[in-house]
């Protein structure tokens, strides 16, 4: 970033702010992402860089939903999957459906985020992105786990197989969100020595990769299980 600074080249600039925001973003570190993928999206925008434009607008838009601003998230993330559509661009395309569907998830629609997490397995799917394939099914397994009623064993299912994939790709995020995802879904089935493990993990995982934003939620997950735990041992 600072040799493209240095020279003021606009799609250096480009590649090296999105570089820099989407290892902020990963890390959950919304405060010091935000700001480097908005530079990135500016300049795309300037200097008519069209071709990141999908790539940077759907990290920006995931950015924004992870903050609580999925109103300013839904149609940056709508723009980028439309232009990837529209400009038959294929790689990672996925990712920023999936990232779509995840903000309609945290909007609370349901359908749509449904909709939307199935399309972005069947197209890594056809790819086969293993590794994309691998974040829809987390999605998949998120979406089902809040749903009412609780779709226990389906969510299950797209957890364990995103462990799989995870373990064998070595993708050390998306490991540390699947043992939250489920750690959580036992907790809410009762299944209380199963969920300590899974969300053990995934603290333990997030603690070793500084990604210090999911971590409250896991800890407050675990306490919640282990207090479950005590009260079932005294019989109330």
């Amino acid at each position: 970033m600072r040799i493209a600074e240095s020279v003021d080249h606009p799609f250096s600039l480009t590649q090296a702010y999105f570089s820099l925001g989407e290892l902020y973003l990963r890390k959950g570190e919304l405060h010091k992402a935000l700001p480097v993928l908005e530079r990135s999206l500016g300049l795309c925008q300037v200097a008519h860089i069209l071709t990141w434009f999908p790539t940077v607008a759907a990290a920006l838009g995931y950015a924004y939903a992870l903050s609580g601003r999925v109103a300013e998230a839904l149609p940056l993330l709508k723009q980028a999957v439309e232009q990837d559509t529209s400009a038959g661009i294929s790689a990672g395309h996925a990712r920023r459906v999936a990232y779509l569907s995840e903000a309609y998830l945290l909007a609370g629609r349901m359908d749509e985020a449904a909709a939307l997490a199935r399309r972005a397995l069947a197209f890594a799917r056809d790819l086969k992105a293993q590794g994309y394939e691998a974040y829809a099914l987390r999605l998949l397994g998120d979406i089902h786990a809040h749903q009412a009623p609780l779709e226990v064993e389906a969510a299950e299912a797209a957890y364990q197989q995103v462990l799989a994939l995870a373990k064998d790709l070595g993708m050390r995020p998306l490991l540390a969100h699947s043992h939250l995802g489920l750690g959580t879904l036992y907790t809410k089935r009762g299944q209380l020595a199963q969920a300590r493990a899974e969300l053990s993990a995934a603290i333990a995982l997030f603690h070793a990769m500084e990604m210090t934003f999911w971590l409250p939620r896991a800890e407050a997950a675990l306490a919640q299980a282990i207090e479950s735990r005590l009260t079932e041992r005294r019989g109330g």
